[in-house]
């Protein structure tokens, strides 16, 4: 039998509506999927509870007793059925919204039931809503009973998840006993996994507690053995077939920098990372690096040194920034530096008159145009390349994957690519959505940066923040004030938003005041950002537009309003705004009072500590992986059922690790014991394009 392609709808019971629906609601096709359907929690069927033991600590419960009564209450949809039920000492409703005529059929008075389903409390008395009810002579679930998540649409048809266990044990039935593995036996006695047939069905009906978590081992590590031979044979594939260009010289243009125009000394974080860079642009295979550093860790100059070596090399470079602010801001910085040098540096954005493109165009084609530093105009068709060596690409996620493939298309081989990201990524998380990408860590902050100093206030606080506010303005220094984002359909942000601006013009009238927000059209936007840029506004109003590619020194306070609303990343890449002086610089987060148990740690933790790597492990951990900048699904090759990237670390290590072996081996996969991993990797890859890949 071939599990893969086995139609659920053949299953006994199942029928093809049902089939339909499963195939909709829950992409469940084969009686692989369904039995690939893990359950989420497990109950503990063999005690049964007294009426009077009832608690809101009680999730699922069972009771054992008759009903005495049936009495129906409303009239029309607000009609509902109750069964008074008693355990032989107290009485307890069970209420019935649906299917009342079947309930008055099905069940008899003072015939014995057992009743299962999760206590609710209203009105100071508990109920049982809609619950399963059996007679204690049918066979029934003894021990521990899986629950498996289900939709409104799946319940309507009676797809709950009683339904779900009955058609997972009846495909689980049909496996033989000599079921075909799916990890090589080398693996499998290396990490003292359980057979695949055993777990399967101890995942769904667990004997015991030991099994059940032997069970959960050998699935979760299988799931991410095949997470990375899918992304580590495609890295190793990409390598082998794109052939980059070999750059053996440091050449002049670095030296010369290097030695008489570097404004600092370079961090040993920020070396380690150059020779890690270099390594890679010596070969001719195509470098694909990712390179991590916190806001503020040097990553600009670690690009600039990047592109020298390019350039030393006869090749030109290209640094991609996904905003036009961020954009500018690069190349008036990288301008400044490279004043002295005999290297020529040009900005394309949109905003580039047409009678400045054309000389551009030509420096470009001719190869006397070094760099250039540009916006998504860049990637437009009539921008061609006398010889692009080396790709960076600043943020970015925040480019589409067809976009960058337009980059590369810029040359016959494709340019040596280095994506930057100032948004830490945990390492699990990197190790899969990035983990075709070789990463390179700066983990160092420069000499002389004060780290910024985070407070949490409550709203009956505003007096104090105000004065401190006036403070700080009286040093000279300016402020950044953030609202939500606004969207759509939340009006009452714009409102926040333009009370805030109006309230701060009024309390502070002696300093100019700027407001920023995505509803703007572009060229005000600009020219609001501008105003705070040069010093003219000392304070800057503004959603999280502001978020990347503002860099003001003298900016040392962010108020970020409502910061309840924000996730820890947001909050993070916020705070790195200030902080890029060598002044003190402050973070307030102000919010209500009443508050969730997540919201209270996210901010704790935000108080805590200023590093972004520790920040985004708790993030991780807090929120899940799935929630992380979309990037969790878009980047995996397959769905993740059973593992946790968040609590999963290690197993995954130890997939990678023997991956890795498998891969050094047989780089292909073309032997004959490796036929089994490639059938695996094509009965589990889904149709989505594997972002990570295109890089």
């Amino acid at each position: 039998m071939n599990l893969y392609k086995a139609d659920i709808k053949y299953l006994p019971g199942m029928g093809p509506k049902r089939a339909e629906i499963l195939n909709k609601e829950a992409n469940i096709y084969s009686l692989y999927d369904l039995i690939q359907t893990f359950p989420y929690r497990y109950i503990d069927r063999s005690r049964f509870y007294k009426i009077a033991e009832i608690s809101s600590n009680n999730t699922h419960i069972q009771i054992r007793g008759k009903i005495v009564a049936f009495t129906t209450k409303g009239e029309g949809r607000a009609k509902r059925l109750i069964a008074h039920f008693t355990d032989g000492f107290s009485q307890i409703e069970l209420i019935f919204f649906k299917g009342i005529s079947f309930v008055l059929k099905a069940y008899q008075l003072n015939t014995e039931y057992i009743v299962f389903g999760k206590p609710n409390y209203f009105n100071g008395v508990y109920s049982f809503v809609h619950p399963e009810l059996e007679k204690p002579s049918q066979e029934r679930m003894q021990g521990f009973m899986p629950l498996y998540h289900t939709s409104e649409k799946m319940k309507n048809n009676f797809l709950h998840s009683k339904a779900l266990q009955k058609y997972i044990y009846l495909a689980l039935k049909q496996l033989p006993t000599d079921l075909p593995e799916t990890l090589p036996q080398s693996v499998l006695k290396k990490r003292h996994l359980m057979p695949l047939y055993d777990a399967l069905w101890q995942i769904h009906f667990p004997q015991s507690l030991f099994l059940l978590e032997q069970a959960r081992e050998r699935l979760r590590y299988e799931e991410l053995f095949y997470i990375q031979v899918a992304i580590l044979r495609q890295a190793g594939l990409m390598r082998s077939k794109q052939r980059g260009y070999a750059m053996p010289l440091v050449g002049d243009a670095f030296h010369t920098f290097y030695n008489q125009y570097l404004p600092f000394a370079l961090t040993g974080a920020q070396k380690k990372v150059i020779k890690e860079i270099r390594g890679d642009m010596m070969r001719q295979t195509q470098m694909n690096r990712l390179l991590q550093g916190d806001v503020g860790s040097g990553k600009t100059m670690v690009a600039l040194l990047t592109m020298l070596i390019a350039v030393g090399n006869g090749y030109q470079a290209c640094l991609l920034a996904p905003t036009e602010i961020l954009a500018t801001q690069h190349y008036e910085g990288l301008s400044a530096l490279l004043k002295d040098m005999p290297v020529t540096i040009k900005l394309l954005t949109g905003s580039t008159k047409k009678k400045d493109r054309k000389p551009l165009h030509e420096a470009l084609q001719d190869g006397s145009l070094h760099i250039l530093v540009g916006t998504h105009a860049v990637l437009e068709d009539e921008v061609q390349f006398a010889n692009l060596g080396l790709a960076i690409i600043d943020e970015q996620h925040r480019f589409g994957v067809a976009q960058r493939a337009k980059m590369w298309a810029k040359n016959q081989r494709p340019p040596h690519v280095l994506v930057m990201t100032a948004t830490p990524i945990p390492r699990t998380l990197a190790m899969t959505v990035y983990g075709d990408l070789d990463v390179s860590v700066i983990d160092e902050l420069p000499p002389g940066r004060k780290p910024i100093q985070t407070y949490h206030l409550y709203e009956n606080k505003r007096a104090n923040l105000i004065r401190f506010v006036r403070e700080q303005l009286a040093q000279g220094r300016q402020i950044y004030v953030v609202y939500p984002l606004i969207k759509e359909s939340e009006k009452s942000d714009l409102k926040d938003l333009e009370a805030g601006f109006e309230s701060m013009q009024k309390i502070f009238s002696e300093v100019v005041v700027a407001m920023v927000h995505g509803k703007m059209k572009p060229a005000e936007k600009d020219a609001e950002m501008q105003r705070f840029i040069s010093g003219e506004a000392r304070i800057l109003v503004a959603t999280t537009v502001i978020e990347v590619g503002v860099n003001v020194p003298n900016a040392s306070v962010m108020i970020i309003e409502n910061a309840e609303r924000f996730g820890l990343a947001q909050l993070h890449q916020l705070r790195g705004r200030v902080g890029r002086g060598a002044d003190q610089s402050y973070c307030v987060l102000m919010t209500k009072y009443e508050l969730s148990a997540d919201t209270r740690k996210r901010l704790e933790i935000m108080t805590e500590t200023n590093d972004g790597f520790r920040i985004a492990e708790a993030d991780m951990k807090l929120r899940g992986p799935g929630d992380m900048d979309g990037t969790m699904q878009s980047g995996l090759p397959f769905t993740l059922r059973i593992a946790n990237l968040s609590n999963d670390g290690v197993v995954l290590q130890q997939a990678r690790t023997d991956v890795q072996e498998i891969l050094q081996a047989d780089p292909l996969l073309a032997s004959p014991q490796n036929e089994m991993l490639l059938s695996q990797l094509r009965y589990r890859a889904h149709d989505a394009v594997n972002w990570s890949l295109i890089s």
